[in-house]
């Protein structure tokens, strides 16, 4: 039974041992990995503003969706939608 609980033990320490050897491991890689990304994401510049859009014409709008329409995309319903969105 002596050389039986001393199995167990042993088993137990290097099983827990080796659980914390491949969390620090994991935790390591885990943080030089986010500190090479970093850089990365903090690099990047600013986007451009862009220029003010000019407001698109509604009646080219409205062509737009009536050829929707008449090909079938649009749903009577979601012409309507869409129209009266334009209209105001």
């Amino acid at each position: 039974m002596p050389g039986l609980l001393r199995g167990m033990a042993r088993t137990a320490v290097v099983a827990g041992t080796a659980t914390t050897v491949s969390n620090r491991v994991s935790r390591r890689q885990s943080e030089r990995w986010a500190a090479q990304d970093a850089p990365a994401y903090q690099e990047q510049p600013p986007a451009a503003p862009q220029a003010a859009a000019v407001a698109p014409d509604p009646i080219e709008q409205l062509k737009e969706l009536g050829q929707l329409h008449e090909q079938g995309v649009l749903t009577d319903e979601e012409f309507a939608a869409q129209k009266a969105k334009l209209l105001g």
